[in-house]
C-alpha cells in the first residue's frame, strides 16, 4: 500500500530517534523495579504461597463432602449370567441403585469441622503471603542499603587511593616516616576488602530476591523511592493476633468438631435411604420353574437404620482424633507463645537499635561538618598567626582522611537504620499488622 504523506522536517529525525532508542534499550530492560512490584511476584511464584491455596482447595474439597453426603448417589450395572439347577442370583438384565444419607449426629460435626477447616486455610493462605512479603521486604531493603553503600564504599576508595600517592610523595620527600605509607596502604587494603564484601553480599541478595520473585538476577535494580517509611509501632498499641496464629487456633477447633463426630458415631444411630429397580430376564436360567409369578421390571426401597452397639474400631478412632485435638491446641498455644516472647525481644531490641541509628546519624553529621571545616581551612588557611604556638597549616593528607572518615560514617548510619528497618519489620509481622505495611506498599 502506498500512503500519501506531506513533507515533515521532522521525518528527518526519526533515523536519530530511533538509533537513541536501540542505544537506551539495555538500560530501560535494567529499569528499576518497586518494592510493591517485587512482593507481588514474590507473592505469586512463592511455593510456600502455592502449598497453602493447595490445602485451602482440599479444605474446601472436604467441605463439599460432608454436603454431598446427603445428595443421593446413583450407580447402574447389569448382572446377566447363565445358571443351572437351581438359580444363585437374580437375573439382572440392568439396574440401579439410589442411596443418599438421612440422619447422622456425626455428619453434622463433620460438617463443621470442614468450614472452620476452610477458615484455617484462608488464614493459612494469607499467613504465607504475609511472610513473603516480609521476606520480600526485608531482602530489597537490605539490597538498597549494600547499594548505597557500594556508591560509598567506591568513592571511599578513591580516597585512599588519594591519600596513598600523598602519603607516597611525602614520604619520598621526608616529610612523612615509611609507616604513614604502610598504614595508608593498609587503610586501603581494609576498604578494598570491605568493598568486595558489600559486593558479594549485593549478589547475594539479588540472587535471592531472584529466586523469590523468578526474575532474573541483571533485571532487579532496587528504587529506594518505591520504599515507604515503616511506622515505629509499639508492642502497647493494640496488638493484632496474626494470620498464623488464627489459623493454628481454628485447626485446633476443627480438630475437636472432627473428634467430637467421631465420638457420636459411637453412641447416636444413623439412618439412610435406599432404592433400587432391576429389569430382570429369564432367558438364561429357569427361574420360572422355581418361582411363580415372575415379573421383569422390580422395584425395592427403604430406610437403613444402624445403632452402634459395640465397634472397638471406631471407639479407637475417636480415640485418635482425641488425641489430634489435643495436639493441635497445644501446637496453637505453643505457637502464641512463641510470638509473645518475639514481640518482648524485639521491643527490646527496637529500643537500642533506635538509638544506635540516632548516634549513628550525629557521628555523620559531625563528620559532614568536619569535612566541611577541613576544606575551609584548606582554602582560606586556619587563621593562625605565624609563631612558635601556631597551628601548622593542614595538608591534602587531612581531607583524603575526613573524606574517608565522612564516607565511613555515612556507610555505619545506613547499617543502623537498616537493622532499625528490619526489625520494626518483623515486629508489625508480629502484631499482626503487616496487612498494613502491604496496603501502604499498594499505595506507594
Amino acid at each position: 500500500m502506498h500512503v500519501k504523506r506531506k513533507k515533515n522536517p521532522r521525518r528527518a529525525l526519526a533515523p536519530i530517534l530511533l538509533v537513541l532508542a536501540i542505544a537506551a534499550a539495555p538500560t530501560l530492560l535494567q529499569g528499576q523495579v518497586s518494592l510493591a512490584t517485587m512482593v507481588a511476584l514474590a507473592q505469586r511464584n512463592s511455593t510456600a504461597v502455592k502449598l497453602a491455596e493447595a490445602d485451602l482447595q482440599k479444605a474446601d474439597a472436604v467441605l463439599a463432602q460432608t454436603h454431598d453426603a446427603y445428595i443421593p448417589t446413583l450407580t447402574i450395572g447389569s448382572t446377566v449370567g447363565y445358571s443351572k439347577g437351581f438359580p444363585t442370583g437374580q437375573p439382572s438384565v440392568a439396574n440401579a441403585q439410589l442411596q443418599s444419607l438421612v440422619l447422622s449426629f456425626s455428619e453434622r460435626q463433620y460438617a463443621q469441622a470442614a468450614r472452620t477447616g476452610v477458615k484455617a486455610a484462608n488464614l493459612a493462605v494469607k499467613e504465607a503471603r504475609e511472610q513473603v512479603a516480609l521476606d520480600v521486604s526485608t531482602a530489597y531493603i537490605e539490597l538498597d542499603t549494600v547499594n548505597r553503600e557500594l556508591e560509598a564504599a567506591r568513592q571511599q576508595e578513591s580516597f585512599t587511593g588519594r591519600l596513598v600517592s600523598i602519603e607516597q610523595e611525602r614520604s619520598e620527600a621526608g616529610v612523612d616516616s615509611l609507616s604513614d605509607l604502610l598504614q595508608a596502604r593498609l587503610t586501603s587494603a581494609q576498604l578494598k576488602l570491605k568493598r568486595l564484601h558489600l559486593e558479594t553480599r549485593a549478589a547475594t541478595l539479588a540472587k535471592q530476591l531472584s529466586v523469590l520473585t523468578g526474575m532474573a538476577v541483571g533485571g532487579i535494580s532496587t528504587d529506594h523511592a518505591s520504599v515507604p517509611e515503616i511506622p515505629a509501632i509499639k508492642a502497647d498499641e493494640a496488638p493484632q493476633t496474626t494470620a498464623g496464629i488464627e489459623a493454628a487456633n481454628m485447626l485446633a477447633q476443627s480438630k475437636q468438631l472432627q473428634a467430637h463426630g467421631d465420638d457420636l458415631a459411637t453412641r447416636r444411630p444413623q439412618i439412610a435411604f435406599g432404592a433400587q429397580y432391576n429389569y430382570d430376564s429369564n432367558e438364561l436360567n429357569n427361574y420360572t420353574t422355581y418361582f411363580n409369578n415372575f415379573t421383569p421390571n422390580n422395584v425395592a426401597f427403604g430406610l437403613e437404620i444402624q445403632i452402634p452397639l459395640f465397634d472397638r474400631a471406631q471407639h479407637d478412632k475417636a480415640r485418635q482424633s482425641a488425641a489430634d485435638a489435643l495436639r493441635a491446641k497445644v501446637e496453637a498455644e505453643q505457637a502464641r507463645q512463641q510470638n509473645d516472647v518475639q514481640i518482648e525481644s524485639l521491643t527490646g531490641n527496637l529500643r537500642e537499635l533506635d538509638t544506635m541509628a540516632e548516634v549513628a546519624s550525629l557521628k555523620q553529621q559531625i563528620a559532614d561538618e568536619q569535612l566541611k571545616t577541613v576544606l575551609a581551612e584548606l582554602e582560606l588557611g586556619n587563621g593562625a598567626s605565624s609563631g612558635a604556638a601556631a597551628q601548622p597549616q593542614l595538608s591534602p593528607k587531612a581531607e583524603q582522611l575526613a573524606r574517608i572518615d565522612q564516607s565511613q560514617k555515612l556507610q555505619d548510619a545506613l547499617d543502623a537504620g537498616f537493622d532499625l528497618a528490619k526489625a520494626r519489620l518483623s515486629l508489625l509481622r508480629a502484631l499482626g499488622h503487616m496487612e498494613d505495611w502491604l496496603n501502604e506498599l499498594s499505595s506507594k
